[in-house]
């Protein structure tokens, strides 16, 4: 799964990804820093695990509790909050809707 698709999935339908093509086309070309600097916290939270960048998951904790008034500790817990552990390997097909 391409790291851009993987950042905008919206859910899943058996094996298919759901992706949301507006997400996609007007956001895919920024950053994890830049994506979490415009709001879109899970997709760059995504951005980031998929690069395993560490690094980029601290700021983007350290900014959403900042944002949101969370007290989130651990990038554990983010991914609690987002709902993403991993790159779903299982994962064949994408639906763009």
């Amino acid at each position: 799964m391409k790291k851009t698709v993987f950042n905008f999935i919206i859910g899943y339908h058996g094996d298919s990804a759901i992706v949301d093509k507006r997400a996609l086309k007007s956001n895919s070309s920024f950053t994890s820093r830049e994506l979490a600097d415009k709001g879109l916290y899970k997709s760059a939270f995504c951005d980031a695990l998929y690069d395993d960048d560490k690094e980029s998951m601290s700021y983007i904790l350290n900014l959403y509790n900042e944002k949101s008034g969370s007290g989130y500790g651990s990038i554990d817990q983010l991914k609690l909050l987002f709902g993403v552990y991993s790159v779903p390997e299982e994962i064949t097909k994408t639906a763009k809707v």
